[in-house]
């Protein structure tokens, strides 16, 4: 395989130097190469040049890998339909051994295909000259045919040495997308922002208002158009408007500003075609250092290599409450700082900033037992916590299945009902890190100052993995605050993996579907019983009832029937008699499928038939999708009413109440007055609002029982808890 290919000797290597190495300068062929991680490889790739077609249209969409060892440790972004495309992406390598060359191979695009090879060369590092910059223009070749010429890569290095400095600082966490032909996954990496406590320094806020006179893509003129948004490694892509030119998105998100100076959004808008690779429509950018902070701009971008308009809202603006120190660092413990954060969410401060909800302190302390990932036994953790998008990392502890990080994070709240995830990986230097175990934890059910013992569990959060991680964690919020949230969008996560086909998880979601709507259809026949007189004292009881409510019935009494229905489940829960049961047939679907996606992780590199047929697969994962989506709305319609969540079961409490008074006092026609003023105003009042319907964003906080399964805390064994361990310390 082209992969381990290794250059005979170094007057074989495919590289010249722009710039003449000076023959007085240090060379690393005289510097001891056994060291491991002594060096530091800072690379910029800049371009490429008359690189080959490899499409149709006599272009390709190339990007670049970098390898050391087999190890794949870079790879770039897209640039597409170019021969002679600009990357400017800087990548730093911690090297061990200068001996092993570096590996660069450039490759075509396919969506849904195998990418096509567009050349390979090699970089002697031995040639090198230390600590200083060096322009190299690499010729590409294929090994199959030598006498091809496919183009030249020109790179920026700089080598380094590294004293073996202590890597042990708090570290963001950078996500590299890799794909497979099957399904993407999401890989862990090392890079120069891990090596750096560097968190970010402001918000970017983007709404996607609409587009205008896109081209068309389809032969029926017009064009299914989405948009894929990226600032460094962040990246976000918009939902698919099928068959308009004009389409009209709506779509808020943020995006994390690292540099002072700003940086640049990349931006591509695409046309979706099913089953085959979906259509560039154009490209365009925004210079985040021209805007100015604190005010919102309306942008409306020209797109290049294409058609049309795309119009922004771009907002910046400085950096909520986020923070890493060491636990000696508690802004809670301090009188004055607690106050200060009790002050800004107090019920008093309802209407000031209404995204700002609460305080979130997340004291990450060890971890014990940890599961062995190393060949000597040990294991390098290090811990990453989640909250919506926002990602931390603790430094990392070498060779230790019981590490001690003593870290705190603090975060801004903008949705009560967020869920913090604590993951702990193996550092793996300059490959993918292994996964450990992992928590999710809803902010709701925190309790607040407890120091408890996690127990880990597998990546689908289905059941227990070795170890458990000690936090104490605190939750600062304003009841009022959380609670109007609620009925907005809830934030979409913009690094996810994606959908891929499964059997097991097309068969939960069925079954989960079929379970509600039997409820539907057993209701049904119950009531027609009532019809057939199949038990006379049913049938005669529920016809006194249908006259009663009938003669009497006012719109009011709707959601009355439902806040009785609430009160009298509650009432069930306090006394004793709970009517909510433990999904374990959910449970064990889910542990079905975590074997069955164990063994797709092995056979992953095996291309199997359903990966050529794209089209049935599309479909396949569309169909699993909706099933979900309709069962999980049941689930959570169910949820609501068996106090699963009791903040929203309480929200909900008060919404009804609300909502009967209006019906009782205020006759309909002025309720739908109102209703239709608003509605018909609403575009000339505020032309860019997002149009949301508060009833479904309510309920998607509500956990479906898939959720409540992944997010039941399991129990820890009694050796772990922190006071026997405290005896055995003084034992």
């Amino acid at each position: 395989m082209l992969d381990t290919c290794k250059p005979k000797s170094a007057c074989n290597l495919p590289f010249v130097y722009n710039k003449k190495i000076n023959t007085a300068g240090t060379s690393n062929a005289d510097v001891p190469l056994a060291d491991p991680g002594m060096y530091q490889l800072d690379i910029t790739l800049r371009r490429g040049q008359s690189l080959a077609a490899r499409d149709r249209g006599g272009t390709s969409d190339p990007y670049v890998k970098f390898k050391i060892g087999g190890k794949e440790v870079f790879r770039s972004k897209i640039i597409h339909k170019n021969l002679n495309p600009i990357w400017e992406e800087k990548a730093c390598i911690l090297v061990e051994h200068l001996r092993e060359p570096l590996y660069i191979k450039v490759f075509d695009y396919d969506f849904g295909l195998q990418d096509d090879f567009m050349g390979s060369a090699f970089l002697d590092l031995t040639q090198l000259e230390l600590n200083r910059p060096t322009d190299v223009t690499l010729t590409l070749k294929d090994p199959h045919y030598p006498d091809h010429y496919l183009g030249i890569i020109l790179l920026s290095v700089i080598l380094t040495p590294k004293e073996g400095e202590h890597r042990d600082v708090t570290m963001l966490m950078r996500k590299s997308w890799k794909r497979s032909s099957k399904f993407q996954t999401q890989s862990l990496r090392l890079s120069d922002v891990h090596r750096k406590s560097h968190l970010w320094r402001g918000i970017v806020s983007i709404t996607l208002i609409e587009g205008r006179d896109l081209k068309a893509m389809d032969s029926n003129g017009l064009s299914d158009p989405y948009v894929k948004f990226r600032l460094g490694h962040q990246k976000y892509k918009s939902k698919i408007m099928p068959k308009t030119l004009n389409p009209q998105w709506r779509e808020q998100f943020d995006f994390h500003l690292y540099e002072e100076r700003g940086g640049i959004i990349d931006i591509t808008a695409w046309d979706k075609d099913a089953g085959k690779r979906d259509d560039f429509i154009g490209r365009c950018q925004v210079d985040l250092s021209a805007l100015s902070r604190e005010q919102t701009h309306k942008l409306e971008l020209q797109l290049e290599e294409g058609e049309g308009h795309l119009v922004l809202l771009v907002t910046l603006t400085a950096s909520a409450t986020v923070s890493i120190s060491d636990l000696s660092v508690n802004s809670l413990e301090d009188q004055k700082e607690r106050e200060e954060i009790l002050r800004r969410y107090s019920p008093l401060r309802i209407f000031h900033n209404l995204k700002d909800v609460g305080f979130l302190q997340v004291k990450v302390i060890r971890a014990e037992g940890l599961m062995v990932a190393d060949v000597t036994g040990k294991s390098d953790p290090f811990c990453v916590v989640e909250l919506n998008n926002d990602r931390l990392l603790t430094h990392t502890v070498y060779k230790n299945l019981n590490p001690e990080w003593n870290k705190i994070f603090t975060f801004n709240i903008k949705d009560i009902h967020s869920v913090l995830e604590v993951t702990v990986y193996d550092e793996d230097r300059d490959r993918s890190a292994d996964f450990l175990g992992k928590v999710a934890i809803p902010l709701l059910s925190i309790q607040n100052g407890e120091q408890k013992a996690y127990v880990l569990k597998n990546k689908q959060l289905t059941g227990p993995t070795k170890g458990v991680i000690y936090l104490e964690i605190d939750v600062i919020f304003n009841a009022v605050k959380a609670s109007l949230r609620t009925l907005i969008p809830k934030e979409q996560k913009y690094i996810e993996e994606e959908n891929r086909l499964s059997k097991q998880l097309l068969l939960r979601n069925f079954i989960r579907m079929k379970r509600c709507v039997m409820v539907l259809v057993n209701a049904a026949y119950y009531v027609n019983s009532c019809f057939d007189w199949d038990s006379p004292p049913r049938s005669l009881a529920a016809f006194v009832l249908f006259l009663f409510v009938v003669w009497n019935f006012e719109l009011y009494m709707i959601p009355l029937v439902l806040l009785l229905l609430l009160t009298w489940n509650y009432f069930l829960i306090i006394s004793g008699k709970d009517n909510r049961q433990r999904d374990t047939v959910v449970e064990d679907m889910l542990e079905d499928e975590e074997e069955e996606d164990d063994k797709d992780d092995k056979d992953s590199e095996k291309k199997g038939f359903i990966n050529k047929i794209y089209a049935i697969q599309e479909v396949c994962i569309s169909v699993q999708n909706i099933l979900d989506e309709v069962a999980s709305f049941g689930e959570r319609i169910k949820n609501t009413f068996n106090w699963t969540v009791p903040f929203l079961s309480w929200l909900a409490i008060v919404a009804l109440c609300v909502f009967t008074v209006i019906l009782y006092f205020i006759p309909l026609r002025y309720i739908v007055l109102v209703w239709g003023i608003n509605k018909f105003t609403k575009k000339l009042r505020s032309p860019y609002a997002i149009d949301n319907n508060e009833l479904l964003d309510f309920l998607s906080r509500v956990p479906s029982d898939v959720q409540v399964v992944q997010y039941q805390e399991l129990k820890p064994d009694p050796s772990h808890s922190p006071c026997k361990r405290k005896k055995n310390n003084l034992g």
